[in-house]
């Protein structure tokens, strides 16, 4: 089987940990797992690359290298809004259009823009930039307050946390939920965040100890296969429902609601890829209550089917 090629297009000064985030998902070699990703990265001039942290990194391949890339990522760009080189945009071009997937990272939307790339389309940056990409692109409808924005063809991220939430993303949607699940724990994640949720932009502190919400959701994962309302959720947390609902936009950027059907449907996925249970059994057991349901919710959420899901996706761990 030949392995998905992703490329990453470097830019002076290059940011390690935007980088970083991109090549711990692709890149990384892990024992227990199959490899499905190469993983390397150019820049327009092959040879030392500064970085932001003052260090060079030595890039051996140029430009040419976008042009057999299945996935091509700009991993940040510095500064942002700075003249791009026709030759490079001109790259992302023609690998867009040979049927490339082309993802930016943080501030390397503002290259897909002057690319054109995202022109009449949903994208995303870095909060601080939101403005200025805006105001730059008119013709780009920036989303301000999301993770990600994954339009298919193109994929733009948030802030540098964010850039691994939509890689990990990329990986469900290639690869499946159960594959995507094993990468993240390897990296020692919390569950996948959708692209949905706030970048927490205007938090004014962060939640004490005493307000977080991890013990209720590992106990409340640990529980989808029972009746899970938010009476019930906020009772367990020891809060007032109005209380619990605020906490959960505040630390989660989404309702209690949105993220329990999330859960359920991701652990619908994981049994559709490792189990041969009906979909009757695998509702049951994630709380979607009848197949009929877990279908409804399956193509309004996923657009397509669990029966297709799994003939894409089964076994995916073991391929």
């Amino acid at each position: 089987m030949n392995r998905h090629r992703v490329v990453a297009l470097l830019n002076e000064p290059q940011s390690p940990f935007e980088l970083a985030c991109a090549a711990e998902v692709f890149g990384t070699v892990r024992q227990d797992l199959p490899v499905h990703y190469d993983f390397l990265i150019c820049a327009e001039r092959p040879g030392p690359l500064k970085t932001t942290l003052g260090y060079a990194m030595l890039v051996d391949a140029g430009l040419p290298a976008l042009e057999e890339a299945d996935t091509v990522i700009v991993p940040g760009w510095q500064p942002p809004g700075a003249s791009v080189p026709p030759t490079v945009l001109e790259a992302l071009r023609a690998a867009h259009r040979r049927g490339a997937r082309i993802v930016a990272i943080c501030t390397g939307a503002f290259v897909l823009a002057q690319a054109g790339l995202l022109d009449g389309r949903r994208a995303t940056t870095h909060w601080g930039r939101t403005a200025q990409l805006a105001a730059a692109f008119p013709e780009v409808q920036v989303d301000l307050d999301v993770l990600y924005v994954d339009q298919g063809d193109v994929a733009t991220s948030a802030g540098t946390g964010a850039g691994i939430d939509l890689c990990l993303h990329l990986v469900r949607s290639d690869h499946g939920a159960a594959y995507a699940a094993q990468i993240a724990r390897h990296m020692v994640l919390p569950p996948h965040r959708e692209g949905s949720q706030l970048q927490y932009a205007t938090q004014p502190v962060p939640a004490r100890a005493d307000e977080s919400l991890a013990p209720l959701l590992e106990w409340a994962t640990s529980q989808l296969d029972t009746r899970l309302t938010l009476g019930r959720l906020a009772e367990r947390a020891g809060l007032s429902s109005r209380t619990l609902a605020r906490r959960f936009t505040e630390q989660l950027g989404t309702s209690p609601g949105q993220w329990l059907l999330a859960q359920r449907l991701d652990a619908a996925r994981v049994l559709l890829e490792q189990t041969d249970l009906p979909v009757e059994a695998i509702a049951t057991r994630v709380g979607l209550a009848s197949a009929v349901n877990l279908r409804r919710r399956f193509r309004a959420n996923l657009g397509t089917t669990p029966g297709a899901y799994r003939r894409a996706f089964g076994e995916t761990l073991h391929a």
